[in-house]
């Protein structure tokens, strides 16, 4: 029986970065790779063996044709893309390491995505062997109109029975939490999977955990299952999956999660990170947890593979995760050596 696809839709943008751990002013020159939380996604779930769309609006020209072809490349479905528009966003990634955080600067106004029409997407069409829709608040915050389309594209799945998910994603630099609460509240009604982190729920949704300090690294697991619990309750998620870093330093991270459903949490075992790459962990996650699902996995296994997929992540340069489920598997078996394997 053929499988239903997965369905993300978001921008997609050049990431620009110095080698190495160089710090802009140090750059004499830039590497190119493309990144966007959607399409990080439908990219791993591509390449541990799902179907997967990403649908996107590109600019009609070389450079939004290489785009494409970074996900052709995974076997991504390409077919509902938008072409039009200006320009493609593009994002500037400095590294941090130890002490020093990791910086990024967006130039992302006025690309083809944030002059989408409604008459860009049928959604009707796109859906039409589809089993899961993803957006997140990124793609949200970007202009009026995909707040309309989001919304369009929400009701159009759960009229076709396809599962939505949302990363909440709030990024400060793109809006502030009254609009983001403003704009992401209303689409709550149509998620049923919520993926979030401590920072998310209270900039994007008004609730904040208890007893947590994200800058010190103090995570309290009952203040999140509370959260969670909240959350269920407010909007009727059938799943709520949180993302729990401790960051030790830029260059170390404790990473673990939680998954709230059917009244019940699960922890997931955590880890310990020594970072190559840490954008698009979150990405990952999602994908990860999707996968998972999809897969009918219980849910204390939903979790643990949500988590090691993302852990694996962190070992990989560029925004992509380029996990198998056999790589997943392992690592959340207790194989997590990292022994040279031949």
């Amino acid at each position: 029986m053929k499988r239903k696809k997965f369905v993300g839709f978001g921008e997609i943008l050049l990431r620009m970065s110095p080698d190495g751990y160089l710090r802009f002013a140090q750059a004499e020159h830039f590497n190119l790779s493309y990144s966007g939380a959607e399409g990080n996604m439908a990219v791993a779930l591509s390449y541990m063996g799902m179907p997967a769309e990403m649908v996107t609006k590109l600019p009609d020209n070389d450079i939004g044709r290489c785009a494409k072809r970074a996900l052709d490349k995974y076997s991504v479905q390409t077919d509902h893309i938008a072409w039009g528009g200006e320009r493609l966003g593009l994002y500037y990634l400095e590294r941090g390491a130890s002490q020093r955080p990791s910086k990024v600067i967006y130039d992302r106004k006025h690309t083809a995505i944030s002059e989408v029409g409604p008459e860009d997407f049928d959604w009707d069409e796109i859906f039409s062997d589809a089993g899961w829709f993803h957006f997140t608040g990124i793609t949200v915050a970007l202009s009026k109109n995909l707040q309309k389309i989001c919304l369009q594209a929400c009701i159009t799945a759960k009229r076709q029975n396809v599962k939505v998910s949302c990363d909440l994603n709030y990024r400060k630099m793109l809006w502030t939490p009254e609009e983001a609460q403003a704009a992401m509240k209303p689409l709550m009604q149509y998620v049923d999977v919520l993926i979030a982190n401590e920072e998310d729920s209270e900039k994007v949704l008004g609730v904040k955990a208890a007893d947590t300090d994200i800058t010190a690294g103090k995570l309290c697991i009952d203040g999140y299952i509370s959260l969670a619990k909240k959350l269920t309750d407010d909007y009727g998620f059938e799943m709520v999956a949180v993302t729990l870093r401790e960051s030790i330093s830029a260059s170390v991270n404790n990473w673990s999660a939680l998954l709230y459903t059917d009244r019940a949490a699960y922890v997931s075992k955590k880890y310990t990170m020594q970072i190559v790459d840490r954008v698009g962990g979150g990405d990952s996650f999602a994908s990860g947890l999707i996968y998972a699902v999809l897969n009918d996995f219980d849910a204390q296994k939903i979790v643990e593979f949500a988590a090691g997929a993302s852990c694996l992540k962190h070992s990989i340069e560029y925004d992509f995760n380029l996990s198998t489920p056999e790589d997943v598997l392992n690592l959340i078996n207790g194989d997590g050596s990292g022994r040279v394997v031949r």
